[in-house]
């Protein structure tokens, strides 16, 4: 804020603060120098509220006392009375903002931009105009007793009286006021934008409702003047609350505030020239103490009211914009599950279906299924069904089923993902989506006879490859030496051994084949008992061809939960790899070792191998990727990609890393056998 902006807006709350001393000047009772009404008190507060950011707030402060010393100094107050004045006001003032910030920093006046918004608002400005109030009075009467005056408990009730309902009504009206400016300058920018915005806004009010404002407005003046005028002589005072409470419930919030501020100003009026229905107090300190209770009830209630009801209101609105947003909500979601290609139910705890969409419908008929089946075409048993297994907190992910329904007698292949969800009323139902994987499993099936019946027509000319090439062999053992005898062996020997290589591509390929696609049975494995015979293999084989015998280690081994024949077709491609990439000159030793891990045995397979280049622990496992390109180590580089597929369609994981004594160390898990249930679903995915 520039210091001449700064300067004018002190000069005009300057004006303001003189004026409302001067009117509170004229209201002394006789015999004393105390103002029945004290407008100047509620003028301050506004004042500091206003120029709360400026970074000269001491002018005001300056202002503020120099004004109320000397404005009641020139009326007749004495110099105690002036200086108890003004450093009470000063006071008041600085308690009631520091209050208002503290309480409510959301409010115009205090920290924030917002008008007052329910009635704790007004409770907080209530509670710190008391306060404040009563801090002022502290210093005022105070000061007065101390400089020399006579001091009484009644002076004191008076000031703190007066000078409540004065920061209460008018203070309150400027807090209104000052927020209105600001929000319509800030939104318009100009006073002439403000106008046009306002009489626009007019113009689109019903006439009824402007007949309504003026016709209050009327009735309000005139109840009141006539309830003053002759109240000492007609009953007729009892009449004003009733006006005030029809305003309230009917009429905006900044119109309830101006009505209270006109009650005020019309009881005060008549109050101070002894008519009206306070005017019978003879006691003029206690007439004065009325005046100022009636008039703080008057807006308190008033406010109360119409706090109470714009609260009201707004949560109303909160709540329906809140109902229209859930409904919504749910219209895009029941458009999303109803367009889904996949089949969605809800199940209840007791098997009830209370939610399906077309596609579950698609899926499971009309009229109900004729039941769920494994892959192989054995039924599941009711305990086994898989919205069950959700609601006992058991995780069913991708279990293929078989589903008959009357659509389709011979079955669909569904992939199903159950899911428990809790219900507000503390019971809990069942999510199930259906995945069709029909076209893909026969897709995948006509894929597997293929490549079957294109192995097997393969494998047969390389046997007759393999067979001739033998033959010729034999036969060329009979031939006299000659120059191309010896190149005709070689090229002979080349081929045998190319003819080795594809059969070994055509078997790897057939046996990833199976790992991946063929059903899997799982059962009870003698993991030790399958290791020990692959072993013995290993060094037969080993021995036959002039090798070293390879050295065995083993620890205990625990049963596992598996298909037994791809858990063998796992250990060998292991142990047979450990075999293989051992440098030339060394005996290869193999340790393996197994632990529980919960549900799981974690087996680990140590070799003293030429290891795993840097950087290629992952890569090792994915198709056709060898690490090891150079050294006669021959390979497809399919071996580890089958034993990732075996484990994973177990469940469990495979890793590979250094050995710490050398070689490389393959670790992988399978479900154990004391831990596997009735019937264990593979993932087929």
């Amino acid at each position: 804020m520039s210091y001449r902006v700064s300067l004018l807006r002190t000069v005009v709350f300057a004006l303001v603060y003189l004026t409302a001393v001067l009117v509170g000047r004229l209201t002394v009772m006789d015999g004393t120098n105390l103002s029945m009404v004290w407008p100047a008190a509620g003028v301050a507060v506004v004042w500091f509220c206003a120029q709360r950011r400026t970074p000269r707030f001491w002018m005001d402060v300056v202002a503020l006392v120099g004004i109320s010393y000397y404005a009641n100094l020139l009326t007749g107050a004495t110099v105690a009375t002036s200086l108890a004045s003004a450093a009470a006001n000063l006071v008041q003032a600085l308690v009631f903002v520091a209050l208002l910030r503290r309480w409510r920093p959301s409010l115009w006046g205090a920290k924030g931009t917002e008008p007052m918004r329910s009635p704790r608002d007004l409770w907080n400005v209530l509670a710190a105009s008391c306060v404040s109030t009563a801090c002022g009075v502290l210093v005022g009467p105070t000061s007065r007793w101390l400089l020399g005056e006579d001091y009484s408990w009644v002076s004191a009730v008076v000031w703190l009286s007066r000078n409540t309902a004065s920061t209460l009504i008018v203070g309150m009206a400027g807090l209104c006021l000052g927020q209105a400016v600001a929000t319509y300058r800030a939104r318009h920018g100009t006073l002439t934008g403000w106008l046009g915005q306002w009489i626009a806004t007019l113009g689109e009010t019903p006439r009824w409702r402007i007949a309504e404002y003026a016709a209050l407005t009327v009735c309000t003046t005139a109840l009141y003047v006539a309830g003053f005028s002759y109240g000492d002589r007609l009953p007729l005072t009892f009449a004003v609350l009733g006006l005030t409470v029809w305003v309230a419930t009917r009429l905006a919030t900044p119109f309830v505030m101006a009505h209270s501020l006109i009650v005020a100003t019309i009881a005060a009026l008549f109050t101070v020239r002894a008519t009206g229905p306070f005017a019978i107090v003879e006691h003029t300190a206690w007439r004065t103490i009325i005046l100022q209770a009636f008039a703080a009830m008057v807006a308190v209630v008033g406010l109360a009211l119409a706090l109470g009801r714009d609260e009201r209101d707004r949560l109303m609105a909160e709540l329906a914009e809140q109902r229209e947003q859930a409904s919504r909500h749910a219209e895009l979601m029941t458009a999303i599950v109803d367009s889904m290609a996949d089949g969605l139910t809800v199940t209840d705890a007791a098997g009830r279906v209370v939610l399906r969409n077309p596609a579950a419908i698609r899926l499971l008929g009309d009229s109900g299924y004729y039941g769920f089946f494994r892959p192989d075409g054995s039924r599941y048993a009711e305990e086994e069904l898989t919205f069950l297994k959700a609601l006992a907190d058991e995780e069913v992910r991708g279990v293929e089923m078989l589903i008959r329904d009357p659509g389709a007698p011979e079955g669909r292949f569904v992939q199903i993902t159950a899911t428990a969800l809790p219900n507000p009323d503390g019971s809990r139902c069942a999510v199930v989506l259906y995945h069709d994987v029909t076209a893909e499993r026969r897709h995948r099936d006509e894929l597997t006879n293929f490549a079957g019946v294109v192995a097997h027509d393969l494998l047969n000319p390389l046997a007759s490859v393999d067979g001739w090439t033998s033959a010729t062999l034999d036969a060329l053992e009979h031939v006299p030496a000659h120059p191309g005898l010896d190149q005709a062996r070689a090229d002979l020997a080349r081929l045998s051994r190319a003819s080795g290589r594809m059969r070994s591509l055509i078997e790897d390929l057939l046996a990833y084949t199976t790992a991946r696609d063929a059903t899997a049975a799982p059962a009870w494995v003698d993991l030790a008992a399958v290791v020990a015979e692959i072993a013995s293999a290993r060094a037969d084989a080993a021995v036959a061809a002039g090798k070293p015998e390879p050295r065995f280690t083993f620890g205990e081994l625990p049963p596992v939960h598996a298909d037994p024949v791809l858990v063998r077709q796992l250990l060998d491609n292991l142990i047979g790899n450990a075999i293989k990439y051992t440098a030339s000159g060394v005996t290869p030793a193999l340790t393996v070792t197994a632990t529980r891990e919960g549900d799981l045995v974690r087996v680990c397979l140590a070799d003293n191998g030429i290891g795993i280049p840097d950087g290629q622990h992952d890569a090792i496992f994915a198709n056709f990727h060898r690490a090891h390109l150079g050294g006669g180590y021959l390979g497809t580089g399919l071996g580890l990609a089958i034993c990732k597929r075996i484990v994973e369609r177990h469940g469990g994981t495979i890793t590979a890393a250094d050995n710490p004594g050398g070689g490389s160390r393959f670790s992988f898990t399978l479900p154990s056998a004391a831990a596997a249930p009735a019937v264990r679903a593979l993932a087929t995915a």
